[in-house]
Order: C-alpha cells, then sequence, then structure tokens
C-alpha cells in the first residue's frame, strides 16, 4: 500500500511539476511576443493547439513565400509543428490554454489576426485593448449558423468563407440580428487543397495494404453522435464481424469528454489485427488507406468525398445543433441538405452491410461535379490568401475582394 501511495504522489509531483512548467513557457512567450519590435509582428496567426495547425499551415506557409510581411505563429500547444518552423521573416510564440492566453489576447497589438478559433469576446478571450483586424478563417466546411455557437462570428472584421454558404449565412446573420457588415474574402479551404494535393502522393498510395475493405469511422462529437451515444460500440463490433478492416478516428473533443467511451472500444479490440486506432487526426494516412467513410454530422465527411471522391455513410443521430436560435436564420445548413449528393444515410439500427454493399458497388459518389459549388478557389485558397494581405484590403468596401 505505501508502494502505490509512493508512486502515486510521485506521479502528481511528476504532473504538478510539467504543469508548472508549462506555465513558465506560457508567460515567456507572452513576454517574447510583447517585447518584439511592432514592425516584427505585422501579421499573427493564432492555433489553439496541433489539431489546428492542418488549417493555418498552408496559408502560414504560403504567406511566408508569396508576401513580405513580418509573421508571428502563436499556439496554446507545445506540440503544435507550427511552432517548429523556421523562416527568416516567422517568430513563433507558446502562450498556453489558462490565464496567460486571457492577457495575451487583452493586450494583443499587431496589424493584423488569422484564427480558426469563434467566439471571440463571447467568454474568456476578448479583443484586444488595441486597434487589431480579426480574420475568422474556417476549419470546416459545415455550416455557421447551426453548428457554432449563437454569435460565434459577431466580433470578427473579416470573415474568410469557403464557399458560396457561408457568405449567404453571414449576410443573413447580419440582417437578421442588425449587425455591422463584416468583410467577407471569398477564400475556399487550405485543408481541402491540401488533400487534393498530395492524393497521388507515392507514398501514401502505397500505403494501403489491406486485403479486406477498410472502413473508417470518423464522427463528429456531442451527446448525440456515435461514440457517445454508445452506437460506435455496436458498430465496430458488426463491422469486424463482417470482415471488415476498421479504423476509428474519434474527434478530439470525444476524447477529452468521452474518453471512457473510446477507451472501451480499445480495449475490447486491441488484439484484433483488423482494427486500427487513429488518435492523431492531423495525419491523414485513414483516409488513403479506407474505402469509405462512416460518419454522422462531422465535416471530415466533406474533406473525405471532395477530395477523394469516395463514398461516405451518414448515420442518422439527432441533428448537431450548437446554436438554439438556428431557426431564425432561413437557410438549410450544407451538413442537411448535401448528404444524399455525397453519400448515402443509415438509421443506425438496421444492419449496416447492404448500405456498405451499395456504396463499394457505386463506389464514385457526385462530390467531382458538387466541389466547384460548394467551394471557392479550389487548389488556389492559400495563394488568394497570400494576394488578400498584399491587397490594401483593409480600404476595400465589404463586397470588393
Amino acid at each position: 500500500m505505501k508502494s502505490f501511495l509512493k508512486k502515486v504522489s510521485w506521479m502528481f509531483f511528476l504532473k504538478l511539476m510539467n504543469k508548472i512548467l508549462e506555465g513558465a513557457k506560457a508567460i515567456s512567450g507572452t513576454i517574447g511576443f510583447n517585447f518584439l519590435p511592432k514592425e516584427l509582428r505585422q501579421v499573427t496567426f493564432y492555433s489553439e493547439g496541433k489539431n489546428y495547425w492542418p488549417h493555418l499551415k498552408g496559408l502560414l506557409e504560403t504567406t511566408l513565400v508569396k508576401t513580405n510581411k513580418k509573421v508571428c505563429y502563436v499556439s496554446s500547444s507545445l506540440d503544435d509543428p507550427g511552432i517548429k518552423i523556421n523562416h527568416p521573416n516567422l517568430k513563433t510564440f507558446f502562450i498556453g490554454m489558462g490565464a496567460v492566453r486571457t492577457y495575451f489576447f487583452e493586450k494583443l497589438d499587431t496589424d493584423v489576426f488569422v484564427t480558426t478559433m469563434p467566439d471571440l469576446h463571447k467568454y474568456q478571450i476578448k479583443r484586444s485593448i488595441y486597434k487589431v483586424h480579426y480574420i475568422y478563417v474556417q476549419h470546416s466546411l459545415v455550416s455557421l449558423h447551426a453548428i457554432y455557437r449563437h454569435g460565434a462570428f459577431d466580433h470578427y472584421d473579416t470573415i474568410c468563407a469557403a464557399g458560396p454558404h457561408h457568405v449567404k449565412e453571414i449576410r443573413e446573420i447580419e440582417k437578421k440580428y442588425n449587425l455591422p457588415k463584416k468583410k467577407i474574402i471569398k477564400l475556399g479551404y487550405s485543408r481541402l487543397d491540401d488533400l487534393i494535393k498530395n492524393k497521388n502522393n507515392t507514398d501514401f498510395n502505397e500505403s494501403k495494404s489491406f486485403k479486406s475493405k477498410t472502413i473508417l469511422i470518423a464522427p463528429s462529437w456531442g451527446s448525440k453522435c456515435i461514440l457517445e451515444s454508445g452506437l460506435g460500440k455496436n458498430l465496430v463490433n458488426e463491422l469486424l464481424s463482417l470482415g471488415y478492416v476498421v479504423i476509428l478516428r474519434p474527434h478530439p473533443q470525444t476524447i477529452k469528454f468521452a474518453k471512457q467511451k473510446v477507451d472501451e472500444i480499445k480495449q475490447q479490440h486491441k488484439n484484433n489485427l483488423n482494427f486500427i486506432y487513429e488518435e492523431n487526426i492531423i495525419g491523414d494516412m485513414s483516409f488513403y488507406q479506407s474505402d469509405l467513410m462512416i460518419s454522422d454530422w462531422s465535416g471530415v465527411a466533406f474533406e473525405y468525398a471532395f477530395a477523394f471522391n469516395k463514398p461516405v455513410i451518414f448515420c442518422n443521430v439527432p441533428k448537431k445543433i450548437n446554436n438554439t436560435n438556428y431557426d431564425d436564420i432561413k437557410l438549410e445548413p450544407i451538413e442537411v441538405f448535401i448528404r444524399n449528393s455525397i453519400g448515402v444515410i443509415w438509421d443506425g439500427v438496421s444492419p449496416i452491410k447492404k448500405k456498405i454493399e451499395l456504396c463499394l458497388i457505386d463506389k464514385e459518389n457526385k462530390s467531382n461535379s458538387l466541389i466547384n459549388q460548394h467551394c471557392y478557389n479550389i487548389g488556389n485558397s492559400d495563394e488568394v490568401f497570400a494576394k488578400m494581405l498584399n491587397t490594401n484590403f483593409f480600404n476595400l468596401t465589404n463586397d470588393q475582394f
């Protein structure tokens, strides 16, 4: 018993020391940013953590190549790949997630601030006391009025729209709630462009080595979604019993809030060679290795369908609605109206085998013909972003760029 208590105490001590060390690094990062001459922080990118790096990677790298801007990359995660980039025009900083981050945002002094984080100025993260132009970049193709909370984008100056639906939604939100008109950049979706660019990569294509058909389970997060609801456990069992290889790719928020549900599935199938657990969602290997995806309301299904033209089975769990006022905006969310066009809908109860066979027989969906309808600047969004920064877009009217 003494040995166990000693071990627990030691683990607690190590955890406490790591937390103190991380806090010190966050303070150091904040001080370092604030002491940097203003001319060296013209454009600041902020990432909530490594999972958002795929959405900022192309924009940051192209900004460094295509502009002469002095850029900072700030992250709340020490393992964010963006922090490790070296470039003469780039400075990187770690600021953590707690009170230090709150202070950082309050005293932020930069010309342009770019992030994928919604809910600016609604909770603990406020706009700066200084004059800063805030730009929101999409980290999903889903709707802005249903999936995100009410007012999630009200305090941004510029919204980068991935597709026409985002433009319509923002303008309707402004009209409905009598909000000032924002600048909207018809940007596109950098993450999708990167997937399309890499899909012919030889290393990725040669990674598909499974003899059986491979199914990727990649749901959204929330109490009614596939994993949290308990449906995921039965689904994995059924797919493995049918002889499929199963890749489970939970959303990071599921791991955070429903870890026990995920751990139960991992434990049950830890010795099954046909079961693969993918925790690191910044990797793309499962997209290339799989033959089809099973999802619910996750935006990753659009990326999968549009980039690879592979089928998606949508589990018909209750809609994911994070904005109780979403009905105020009389626009059908894209995640609702596009489902039948890029995949098939499964009720979550009947045997899934027939749905899978249907998808694999008619493997190619209609995504190729839909992608240009729902996404701007396919393959070119990063360059459009750099052009925006090179243009004096602050002085343009809201509809000029």
